[in-house]
Formats: C-alpha cells, sequence, structure tokens
C-alpha cells in the first residue's frame, strides 16, 4: 500500500516538474497520435484498393487457358487472408496483430510478385489491354502503398519520439498511459528480386 501510494507521489511530482520545465506535452502528444491515425487509414486505403484490383487481375489472368493454376489459387488465398485482417486505427496499439497484419500483406505481395513474374511467359496475355490496364492500376498502387507506409513510418517516428523522450514521456505514460507504437518492417528475402524463368 505504502509503495503505491509513493510511486503515485512520485509520478505526479515528476508530471508537476515536466509541467514547470516547459509543458507537458500533452497536446503535442494528441496532435501526433491523429497524425499516426490518418496515416495508417491512407495505409489501409490503399491496401483495400490492391485487394480490390485482385479478382479482375486474377479473371483476366485466368481467360489464359494453360496458364498456371496452382499461381492463380496462391494469388487467390494470399488475398483471402489479408482481406480477413481488418485494417482498423486499434491494429497500430496492438504490436502482434501489427505482425499479423504485416504478414498476411508480405504473402499477398509476394503472390503478386509471382503471378506477374509467371505472366512473363505469356506474350499473349501481356498483349491483353486488360491485363496491361490491371497491371498499370496494379503497379501505380504498389508504389502508392510504399508512399502511405512511409509517411506511417514517419508519423510513427514523431509519436515514439514524443512518447519516449523527457518531459513528455512523463505525459504519456502517466496521463495517457501511451505506448510506443509499432511499425512496419523490411520483410525477409525482399532484397532479392524474383528470378524470370523460361
Amino acid at each position: 500500500m505504502g509503495r503505491d501510494l509513493w510511486r503515485r507521489r512520485a509520478g505526479v511530482l515528476l508530471v508537476a516538474l515536466a509541467l514547470a520545465s516547459g509543458g507537458c506535452g500533452y497536446n503535442r502528444i494528441q496532435v501526433a497520435d491523429e497524425q499516426v491515425k490518418a496515416a495508417w487509414a491512407e495505409v489501409g486505403n490503399q491496401y483495400q484498393r490492391r485487394a480490390d484490383l485482385v479478382p479482375n487481375l486474377v479473371a483476366t489472368v485466368k481467360g489464359a487457358a494453360d496458364f498456371e493454376k496452382s499461381t492463380l489459387e496462391a494469388v487467390i488465398a494470399a488475398r483471402a487472408k489479408a482481406t480477413s485482417i481488418q485494417a482498423t486505427p486499434e491494429l497500430v496499439n496492438d504490436p502482434e496483430a501489427f505482425k499479423k497484419f504485416e504478414a498476411a500483406q508480405g504473402e499477398l505481395s509476394s503472390a503478386l510478385s509471382r503471378l506477374l513474374v509467371t505472366v512473363e511467359r505469356y506474350p499473349d496475355l501481356k498483349a491483353n489491354q486488360n491485363y496491361r490496364d490491371l497491371q498499370a492500376q496494379l503497379e501505380g498502387t504498389e508504389n502508392r502503398i510504399a508512399v502511405a507506409r512511409k509517411r506511417y513510418i514517419d508519423a510513427v517516428v514523431a509519436y515514439n519520439s514524443l512518447v519516449r523522450s523527457f518531459p513528455t514521456n512523463l505525459t504519456a505514460r502517466f496521463l495517457l498511459g501511451a505506448q510506443v507504437r509499432p511499425t512496419f518492417e523490411a520483410r525477409e528475402g525482399t532484397e532479392r528480386p524474383p528470378e524470370v524463368k523460361f
């Protein structure tokens, strides 16, 4: 009992010191939190755009009668897994759920890369205007995802810096209960481009 009371008093004292030494950072933490949420919403938006393109891409590729069925099935399965985890604002507060989301999106990225590499073997499919349009949209979406992820990473860096730096860390811990947010990490194997074999 005495130890808990001492901790509370010490916490109040530290917060009072933080206020006296240039502000508690409460408003800055709130702004940074909103920026993280906005950046995350854009990441989710771009992933949803990609998920919406996949069925059209798969349907177009299915038109090539001798196309590898297993490649299409892998894309369909990866899309189903990726869309089963919703990119909710709460996801950025749960490092374990965030890792699952990132892994599922990574599997879809990998399956799509294999699909696009495999398509190289089908000149008729590559010449198909619908396929080319979808491929261009998918490439544009992948670029948008990269930009959205970068903005999210930047927002998380700013937020995490506030939450971990003195004196705002006192406000974050004692007044808000704020925690460091997870961010994206490079997937294993992304340093090597996919191989094209004919």
